[in-house]
C-alpha cells in the first residue's frame, strides 16, 4: 500500500512552530500587562495611603514641615501614577498586537492544515480509483482467461 506524502509538510511544520512562538509571546505580552498593572495598583494604594495621612495631618495640631513633604510625595506619586498608566496602556497596545499576531498565524497554520486535509482526501481518491482498476483488470483477466 502506498504511503502518504504531503509534499508541503516542512512549510506546515514551519507553521506550527511560528504559532508556538505567537502563543509564547502573547503569554509574555500578558504577563507584562498583569505586572505593570500590579505596579499601578500599588502606586494607587500608596497615594490613597498619603492623601489620608495628609488628612489627618490637617485635622491634628498643623506641622507645616510634615504636611509639605506630605504634598510633595503626594505629587510624586501622581507622576508616578501618570507614568505607569503610560506603561499600562502600552503593554496593552503589545498584548492586543501579539493578540492579533497570533490569530494571523493560527489562521495560517489552519490553512496549511486544510490544504494537508484535501491532500490526503484526493490521495485516498486516487488510491481507491488505482485498486478499482486493479480489481477491473483482475476481473476482466480472469473473464478472458475462462
Amino acid at each position: 500500500m502506498a504511503k502518504f506524502v504531503y509534499r508541503m509538510q516542512n512549510i506546515l511544520d514551519i507553521k506550527l512552530k511560528l504559532e508556538d512562538q505567537a502563543k509564547i509571546a502573547y503569554g509574555i505580552a500578558n504577563r507584562r500587562l498583569a505586572e505593570e498593572q500590579e505596579k499601578l495598583q500599588t502606586i494607587l494604594i500608596r497615594r490613597t495611603g498619603f492623601e489620608r495621612h495628609a488628612k489627618e495631618l490637617m485635622n491634628g495640631p498643623l506641622d507645616m514641615g510634615k504636611i509639605k513633604e506630605c504634598r510633595r510625595a503626594i505629587d510624586v506619586l501622581k507622576s508616578m501614577q501618570r507614568t505607569q498608566m503610560m506603561n499600562v496602556h502600552a503593554a496593552e497596545r503589545a498584548l492586543d498586537y501579539a493578540r492579533r499576531e497570533l490569530d494571523r498565524i493560527m489562521i495560517e497554520r489552519k490553512t496549511q492544515e486544510k490544504l494537508r486535509e484535501r491532500a490526503f482526501t484526493e490521495f485516498k481518491q486516487e488510491l481507491s480509483r488505482e485498486e478499482g482498476k486493479e480489481i477491473d483488470e483482475l476481473v476482466s483477466y480472469q473473464y478472458h482467461v475462462s
